[in-house]
């Protein structure tokens, strides 16, 4: 691909993305959308289309589509104990920070586990140093590094492994 080819097909995912993340066919949006996915596609192009492709398989987006419906309902599950602790008359918590570890290898891998522990109410990744991540947690059940794993991040992990 030459160049004006590689920076159009990378504005046409982020204006799509723009798009979808917007929800508005309103012509000032449609107008900003364009101008902003092209000033970025100007800077971006040459990793989104050399590295960034590869995650573009149906496979891949099988995987992602599957894992979007569980991870709703995680952090649904979330919010419900985070609500309950803040309505309780004693409010319930005993937040800390606790290390885990994760088995995923790639930098993506990690970067989603630690992005989808950090978008579930009650838990923060603070660090991820190799193959442990320091998560601050509303309610510190154990400090145990392998309970501690079995309760935060391998909930996620099954599908972040086909993912990444």
């Amino acid at each position: 691909m030459n160049k004006i080819v590689k920076i159009l097909f990378t504005a046409v995912i982020y204006f799509v993305v723009w798009i979808l993340l917007t929800a508005s066919l309103k012509i000032e949006e449609i107008f900003v959308g364009i101008i902003v996915s092209l000033g970025i596609a100007l800077f971006t192009f040459e990793n989104f289309t050399s590295k960034g492709l590869r995650y573009f398989s149906p496979k891949r987006l099988l995987y992602i589509i599957r894992y979007i419906p569980f991870f709703l309902w995680e952090v649904i599950k979330a919010n419900f104990d985070v609500a309950y602790r803040v309505i309780h008359p004693k409010m319930p918590i005993k937040p800390g920070i606790v290390e885990v570890k994760t088995s995923l290898k790639t930098d993506t891998g990690k970067f989603l586990l630690a992005n989808s522990i950090t978008l579930t109410p009650g838990t923060l990744t603070i660090d991820v140093v190799g193959d442990r991540l320091f998560i601050h947690w509303i309610y510190v059940k154990t400090k145990d590094i392998e309970k501690a794993t079995k309760m935060i991040p391998a909930h996620f992990e099954w599908a972040l492994k086909e993912i990444e």
